[in-house]
């Protein structure tokens, strides 16, 4: 399960790059945005892993908040933490119950988690062999956004006549080389 908590109104790209990447190798991906849906008791119960995309500062608050029910409902989970704050948030995110944090190009290694899983079942490892950050060039999927609220629900365009229209964005950057705890300045493409 692909969890995204917090998107500036948007559809989270951090979750369809990655769905089309787990399903590519055979996995069932499920994907939740919380800005949108509830964390589902049913559909958490039996979640191998459960990853949280914490692209921003807001999102990471609202992950450290969710992780303890998300405990609660997938107690068998393996959980993973991804994303531009994950590995600045390691020891807060570690403490709380996360096994795996993954920052920069995360896709061969949300990937590689998973493999590990199915392989090696769920257990508690004491290191992950996957790197913390890895800046290594991928090729980027379809993103399958199909797992997804439509569209529709998400931010879109009020005209002056009252009708709307979706809206859209680019991933301009996955982050920077730089190790500031909080970037104030706000990147336009």
């Amino acid at each position: 399960m692909l969890v995204n908590p917090y998107e500036l109104g948007r559809q989270p790209f951090a979750l369809a790059e990655p769905a089309a990447w787990l399903k590519r190798e055979g996995f069932t991906v499920t994907c939740l945005d919380l800005s949108l849906q509830k964390l589902d008791a049913e559909i958490l119960q039996d979640a191998g892993l459960v990853a949280l995309y914490v692209g921003m500062h807001t999102a990471t608050r609202i992950a450290v908040q969710a992780l303890p029910r998300i405990r609660l409902l997938a107690p068998k989970a393996h959980l993973c933490v991804y994303g531009l704050y994950a590995p600045m948030n390691e020891t807060l995110l570690r403490g709380l119950g996360v096994e795996t944090v993954l920052g920069g190009e995360v896709e061969p290694a949300l990937a590689s988690v998973c493999r590990r899983l199915r392989n090696d079942g769920i257990g508690k490892e004491t290191t992950q062999p996957e790197p913390v950050i890895s800046l290594g060039r991928i090729a980027f999927e379809l993103p399958d956004r199909s797992g997804l609220p439509k569209l529709s629900r998400y931010a879109h365009l009020v005209l002056p006549d009252g009708s709307t229209r979706i809206a859209g964005f680019a991933e301009g950057s996955r982050g920077c080389k730089h190790l500031c705890r909080h970037c104030p300045v706000v990147s336009v493409y």
